[in-house]
């Protein structure tokens, strides 16, 4: 991640005033850097992996893309795989879970691509972004919540979906993003 600023906020009160499933909700009253006292609503999260699983025994690299229904954005989606960190699970861990339950895929080699804030103005949650080489196919283990279809696509075909909106998801399009220009780079 990119290094803290140096001159940090100083938080004077911190109330938990929501608790869910996988996230919490703080208000927090503070004196931000610039000196301005404000009160912030914050959502606080564990962290989440995104896995760009990529298939590179072809001439054209395939891409691993999964399309499930997001009822926040009240469609299906294409995305990367990806899932949340339990408390106090590695994040590699947390990656190789989530790629094995959503799409039956494991995977002999992974690197970081990056680690970004999703939206860090209400919210903490770091997303970490792997790149899956090496794949191997296995059987699925959704939750029993989850109906997820996976289908390999060229990186190509992946990066002109991203461009013409047909991809919306942010992580999947920083991921692909990503892998693109890493890719463009060779």
């Amino acid at each position: 991640m990119a290094s803290k600023t140096k001159k940090a906020a100083k938080l004077l009160s911190s109330e938990k005033v929501f608790q869910a499933t996988t996230f919490y909700v703080t208000r927090d009253q503070l004196i931000e850097p610039s000196g301005v006292k404000v009160q912030r609503e914050i959502i606080r999260h564990a962290g989440s992996v995104v896995i760009a699983a990529i298939d590179e025994r072809l001439k054209e690299p395939r891409l691993l893309l999964i399309r499930q229904y997001r009822h926040a954005a009240q469609q299906e989606l294409w995305e990367l795989p990806a899932g949340h960190v339990e408390p106090g699970e590695p994040i590699f861990q947390a990656a190789q879970r989530e790629l094995a339950e959503e799409t039956g895929y494991s995977a002999s080699e992974w690197t970081i691509a990056l680690q970004f804030f999703p939206s860090p103005g209400f919210l903490d949650e770091v997303m970490t972004i792997y790149i899956a080489r090496q794949l191997c196919k296995g059987r699925s283990h959704q939750e029993a919540d989850e109906s997820i279809r996976s289908r390999m696509v060229p990186l190509s075909t992946a990066v002109q979906w991203v461009m013409k909106g047909r991809i919306c998801d942010g992580k999947a399009i920083a991921g692909i993003l990503w892998l693109a220009q890493k890719y463009h780079q060779k």
